[in-house]
């Protein structure tokens, strides 16, 4: 059985610059590998979400995230928090 190609997507918000997360990465194969690679290289949590990640795979590089996905977003944002909260604690 074949393994299936590794995708992912980066986000970043800054709630002082942004209105929402935009997209500042993102990549199939290599490309994919090399950011996880740079987020577990600068101790950045990353979530796996399928379902997130197909949607959110659709849109640019720069492209702030739909507003039908803050809810969302905002969760992953929070569990993120959460974990650098109890890592640098």
């Amino acid at each position: 059985m074949m393994e299936k190609r590794r995708e992912v997507v980066a986000l970043k918000y800054d709630q002082f610059k942004q209105d929402a997360p935009y997209v500042v990465a993102k990549g199939r194969g290599l490309v994919a590998d090399e950011i996880l690679a740079k987020a577990k290289e600068h101790d950045i949590p990353v979530q796996e979400d399928p379902s997130l990640l197909e949607v959110l795979s659709k849109l640019e590089i720069n492209e702030s995230i739909p507003e039908e996905l803050y809810q969302v977003v905002a969760e992953v944002f929070a569990f993120i928090y959460r974990v650098d909260k109890h890592y640098k604690g």
